[in-house]
């Protein structure tokens, strides 16, 4: 049959569409008139002209046209129709296909009236009697059939239809007629009048419970010297359709007052129901379950909901997805009464079941075996169609799914109906892992789901989450180690901490934290290695002995989404007591005090030499450090015959109390008799003096955020923004060589109002080593001691500077 087939049904002709042939194409629908033109059918047009486009079942597609269309071709009792179908793949109809159709039906006789209630249209067809002309009829002036007939005022062979309404009466032309979309039409021997259903002039009348969409007109035309008028009442059923008890219930009443008026006796003459134009038998509706009832007053008909016949399509409301039962049904009757003779009534009723929401099942096959997540969603009728996915926030339309590792099979069943089944890798990237306990991690897909319903082009979402435990997790193992300075851990990564975090205490370890404190960080993929020196912050004091401090490194895992604690590793070593004192040969010592875990009330900033005036020069919360010369601070001394001890302790006083709750003693010792054999050249020496000279050196200038130097501003936070007055804090150190002989003095330093150093204007910010005297605000030296992170004092010069502007009279400067 090809892509389309005919099939002639009483006065109407039905084309359908080869559902594999025109499956996802988009069509225009023209009806060729016998000249060959191509009319292109839109909404109003065909309900205008007599033609009906539906869509039967899942993609059928069906075109309906009245034996009396506007470009059928009558000739006696056969009418013809041509249609051209044009089929494209996109909406703007390029490199369309077309296709031409044409069908004659043969259809007769005719009844002296036939009323056709279509989808968007009715349509009443009226015999012509043309009576015998009247002679004395020939005389009579054109004023007298204005008298008679006002609305027969029109030219000869011009034809009119009045509107009866309630209020009033409207006439209108043919060519007026049209223009407000009625379909007119006149054969030798009928006429005809064509009513869209969404006509202006329909009023809506009530007759047993059930509402009729009514249009009372009555057509006027001349012939040769008699004006006819033929009543062209039409009327259709709006209503009448019930649902009960899975039970469709469709009532339409007998003899309409609007198409009875002056009949006053009525015999049924036929009763007939079908489905889809097709009328069935007695069997054929007993066999479906259908009821037909033929009482005095209506006509029934019911109709089990999901009964052969009829289908279920997708529809959306508000986002839920559910079904909807549709059967195109067909009702004849015909009837005659002592006016109009036979009537031929002829209903084509689509009826669609109320929205009833469905369940949409989601089951998860995963196969852990193969390490795979199978997830089936379904079942779906054929006319929802899988077209994207949403991963992590990104639309990924179904073609490129497999990109992304997503693997797409559509599961076909015997009744028609069908599932997506969605297969995703446990590796996918997509796929979220998470540690759940000991050797277990689950796996989680949540990927949401677009479909949309052909032809109604409606979209619903069906998300999906889904978790699968698997024993595979391989949780992070390490090791611990010191040398003589610091304590080092060795982390081995496993498959579960990709997103945990390194904390010390309930501080974040960072390479930028890390840096801070020179620590040493750094993480290779497989292995994060973490070494922190044994006088640090982070450093915990377990014990005090002679024969070593017990000094603990604890590092914990954290979850980076809930930060719990997913792991805790330590280390643990006894350092020398000696690593606490450095006897340096010049009289210097420095001695740093240590705070022992366990004891919370002790503050190290409060820690004292024997001369209380003596206070550490670096503080932190778990050590005090102090420099002096063993000739201070109280220090005492004894001889013997080989050393010289010099001791001191470090002393703890509560506020207000003068007696220490905490010492520690410490002692230097130097020899005193010592033997050593130095060769010796008397020469006269030279006067010291500076040799100039030229070498390599490197160096750093860094701005700082506070006073206390400890957090300098990072290159992503450049350029610096500062009000005037505020204060810039200026580090300047040398690196390189690391000689403790040289000493780093700044000569010259200066502000310019751009980039480049030798741009003006300029203002010296120092000048030979000193502040300017010329400045409001002077640059302010701060004086540099020695700590964990200065080496060497003498390397290092710091400065402030007060914020300004340049100004060029009374105007800013600005690059």
């Amino acid at each position: 049959t090809g892509p389309m087939s005919s099939e002639c049904l009483g006065n109407l002709l039905r084309i359908t569409l080869s559902a594999e042939y025109f499956e996802d194409k988009y069509l225009s629908f023209s009806v060729v008139d016998q000249s060959g033109i191509a009319w292109e059918l839109d909404e109003a047009m065909a309900a205008q002209c007599g033609y009906t486009v539906t869509y039967s079942s899942w993609s059928s597609i069906e075109f309906h046209a009245s034996a009396v269309s506007c470009h059928s071709h009558l000739e006696r009792d056969v009418f013809t129709v041509t249609i051209q179908i044009k089929a494209s793949c996109t909406p703007d109809m390029k490199n369309a296909t077309t296709h031409l159709k044409s069908a004659s039906c043969c259809y007769g006789p005719w009844s002296p009236r036939e009323v056709v209630c279509e989808s968007n249209y009715m349509e009443v067809s009226v015999r012509r009697e043309i009576p015998q002309p009247i002679k004395d009829f020939i005389q009579d002036v054109p004023e007298d059939w204005i008298l008679v007939f006002p609305e027969a005022k029109a030219e000869d062979s011009v034809w009119q239809i009045v509107f009866h309404q309630p209020e009033e009466k409207k006439a209108l032309l043919v060519s007026d007629a049209w223009s407000a979309g009625y379909g007119l039409n006149t054969t030798d021997t009928r006429v005809l009048l064509r009513i869209p259903q969404t006509a202006s002039q329909i009023q809506l009348v009530e007759d047993q419970g059930i509402t009729f969409s009514v249009v009372r007109s009555s057509t006027f035309y001349k012939h040769q010297w008699v004006i006819l008028m033929v009543d062209t009442t039409v009327a259709c059923p709006a209503d009448g359709v019930d649902y009960v008890n899975k039970t469709i219930t469709w009532t339409v009443p007998k003899y309409i007052p609007s198409l009875s008026t002056g009949a006053t006796s009525f015999k049924d003459v036929l009763v007939e129901a079908g489905v889809d134009l097709h009328k069935l038998s007695d069997k054929e509706m007993s066999s479906r379950k259908y009821v037909l009832l033929n009482d005095i007053n209506a006509i029934t008909m019911k109709i089990p909901i999901g009964a052969e016949g009829g289908h279920y399509k997708t529809s959306v409301s508000n986002g839920q997805l559910g079904e909807k039962y549709t059967i195109n049904l067909f009702l004849e009757h015909q009837w005659e009464d002592n006016k109009w003779g036979l009537t031929k009534y002829t209903i084509i009723k689509k009826i669609e079941t109320p929205f009833e929401q469905v369940e949409l099942a989601i089951t998860d096959s995963s196969s852990l075996s193969t390490r795979l997540m199978n997830v089936t969603v379904g079942t779906f009728l054929p006319d929802v169609e899988l077209v994207n996915l949403t991963i992590e926030g990104v639309t990924v339309p179904v073609p490129e799914a497999d990109q992304h590792g997503y693997l797409i099979y559509r599961t076909r069943y015997a009744n028609g109906r069908k599932a997506y089944v969605i297969q995703v890798p446990l590796d996918a990237p997509s796929i979220k892992k998470e540690y759940m306990r000991e050797d277990m991690r689950a796996f989680t897909l949540n990927v949401t789901l677009v479909f949309i319903t052909y032809p109604s082009s409606e979209t619903f979402i069906v998300p999906i989450i889904t978790t699968s435990a698997v024993r595979d997790a391989v949780l992070p193992s390490a090791r611990g180690f010191c040398d003589g300075r610091n304590l080092h851990l060795i982390i081995a990564h496993g498959n579960v901490d990709q997103n945990w975090l390194p904390f010390i205490s309930d501080w974040h370890l960072t390479p930028e934290a890390a840096q801070k404190y020179n620590y040493s960080l750094w993480d290779n993929g497989t292995h994060l290695a973490i070494s922190v020196p044994f006088l640090s912050p982070h450093v915990n004091y377990e014990g005090f002995h002679t024969s070593g401090i017990k000094a603990s490194l604890y590092l914990t895992l954290k979850d980076g989404i809930t930060l719990a604690n997913r792991r805790d590793f330590s280390v643990s070593c006894r350092f020398s007591p000696s690593e606490l004192i450095q006897c340096l040969p010049n009289g210097t010592v420095i001695i740093t005090a240590i705070k022992l875990v366990g004891v919370a009330d002790l503050d190290t900033s409060l820690l004292v030499l024997r001369d209380r005036q003596c206070k550490p020069s670096l503080v932190t919360e778990k050590t005090a450090t102090f420099r002096f010369n063993v000739n201070t601070c109280g220090t005492s001394r004894k001889f013997n015959s080989t050393t010289m001890t010099y001791e001191n302790e470090v002393l703890y006083f509560r506020p207000g109390n003068d007696t220490p709750v905490s010492k520690l003693k410490f002692v230097c010792w130097y020899a005193v008799k010592q033997t050593v054999d130095v060769r010796y050249e008397s020469k006269k020496t030279p006067l010291p003096h500076i040799k100039p000279g030229f070498g390599s050196l490197a160096l750093s200038m860094k701005i700082f955020k506070e006073k206390s130097y400890s957090e300098p501003y990072q290159e992503w936070e450049y350029p610096v923004v500062k009000y005037l007055r505020d204060a810039l804090y200026f580090e300047v150190e040398l690196l390189q060589p690391k000689d403790a002989r040289l000493d780093l003095n700044l000569d010259d330093c200066w502000a310019t109002n751009s980039q480049s150093q030798d741009s003006l204007p300029q203002w010296p910010i120092i000048i030979n080593g000193c502040e300017n005297s010329e400045d409001s605000y002077r640059t302010v030296f701060h004086e540099v001691n020695y700590s964990l992170r200065v080496e060497f004092p003498q390397h290092m010069k710091r400065f402030e500077v007060r914020m300004f502007t340049f100004v060029q009279g009374s105007n800013l400067l600005q690059e």
